[in-house]
């Protein structure tokens, strides 16, 4: 039971440190992307998580699952522009923060931490609370608004955790979808 707990604190430490810097203003996205980033590796290297990309199905789960993020986002904005022109330079370093993030977040909740919960209470539960981990911890970006459809993409991502039986389906799909809103 000690070990969700202290993963949890190290997920939420990560999350408040961001809710400060992005209040604050202190540093640009991609810094506090990158730290944000490096402190999600360093809470799933405690907890023992790593990437294998063992099944070639765990890559085409994860490109499936990422397309049906894109495809709900594309709907969701049929009633107006779709395509947003940004300057091309800052693409690359946004780009790299986006990928580190998206990994470094699905390694420490549909990794270590649904695993360490499941143990505890169960798949459902570790689910569960994972997705609306998941969804809180996007509230200092969003704002509150996008918690239930956080909470939804968290469900899917977890969804194709169990699907693909590893943690490299969701994470290309996380990154995959968070790679597209550069555009979108």
């Amino acid at each position: 039971m000690l070990r969700p707990v202290l993963l949890t604190a190290g997920l939420l430490l990560a999350v408040a440190v961001r809710w400060v810097a992005v209040a604050s203003d202190a540093r640009d996205g991609v810094e506090i992307g990158l730290a944000f980033g490096i402190a999600l590796l360093g809470v799933a290297f405690v907890g023992s998580q790593r990437v294998a990309l063992t099944r070639t199905s765990s890559v085409a789960i994860g490109v499936a699952g990422g397309g049906v993020l894109v495809g709900l986002a594309l709907l969701a904005r049929a009633t107006g522009p779709v395509i947003a022109l940004r300057p091309a330079l800052d693409f690359l370093p946004w780009a790299l923060a986006t990928i580190l993030v998206a990994t470094a977040e699905e390694l420490v909740l549909r990794g270590v931490l649904l695993d360490a919960l499941a143990r505890v209470g169960g798949v459902t539960m570790a689910v569960v609370l994972t997705s609306v981990l998941f969804a809180l911890i996007h509230v200092p970006l969003y704002g509150w608004h996008v918690v239930p459809l956080d909470l939804g993409v968290g469900l899917w991502l977890a969804g194709l955790r169990l699907v693909s039986g590893g943690v490299a389906a969701p994470a290309i799909a996380h990154t995959l979808a968070d790679l597209a809103t550069w555009w979108l």
